[in-house]
């Protein structure tokens, strides 16, 4: 798993970030489809807080040190099962004939190195209402056991972003997840 939430999905561009914390939404629902190509919802995740990063191939490194960061603290605090981490490709710009199928090669190739589902967004779902995130970065979200949105943030999450990100982890866990990020 740490593998996966430090490398799975990697950026090097640097961004500015759009952010929202503290906001409620309406559960929000999207079907994806699996890298075998099975149909998934994102409510298969409802019950427990949601950790979602929304990436492009471009944008897997840009929040690597929240990933690592995520994985240690749930670590110390005995909290990797009480969140869903859901890490989810955005391979609209390779939805055609050959390049899909390659696509879909890199992102088993990925989930066999991890062991974690990575879940693709091949008709850009997530970058339409009522989502609207943005398709060529990355983000990340946090929602609540029903589905709301309670946080997202897209571009690179610099320390007090992240510490913003780990405040509303640690409400919507009910436990405060300590320490500072590492920048």
């Amino acid at each position: 798993m740490k593998t996966w939430l430090a490398g799975a999905l990697t950026v090097t561009l640097a961004t500015s970030g759009a952010h929202a914390d503290g906001l409620r939404s309406s559960p929000l629902e999207a079907t994806l489809k699996s890298s075998a190509g099975v149909q998934t919802p994102l409510s298969k995740w409802r019950g427990k807080p949601v950790i979602l990063f929304y990436e492009d191939k471009d944008s897997t490194q840009l929040n690597l040190a929240l990933k690592e960061e995520l994985f240690e603290r749930g670590k110390k605090h005995g909290l990797l099962e009480a969140a869903w981490v859901v890490a989810v490709a955005n391979l609209e710009k390779f939805n055609f004939f050959p390049a899909r199928q390659i696509a879909l090669s890199h992102v088993r190739a990925e989930e066999k190195k991890a062991g974690v589902p990575i879940l693709v967004d091949l008709e850009g779902t997530l970058g339409g209402p009522p989502w609207a995130l943005p398709k060529k970065t990355s983000t990340v979200m946090l929602l609540d056991a029903t589905g709301a949105v309670v946080y997202s943030y897209s571009g690179r999450l610099e320390a007090a972003e992240q510490k913003t990100f780990f405040d509303a982890l640690s409400r919507l866990l009910g436990m405060e997840l300590g320490a500072e990020p590492k920048p």
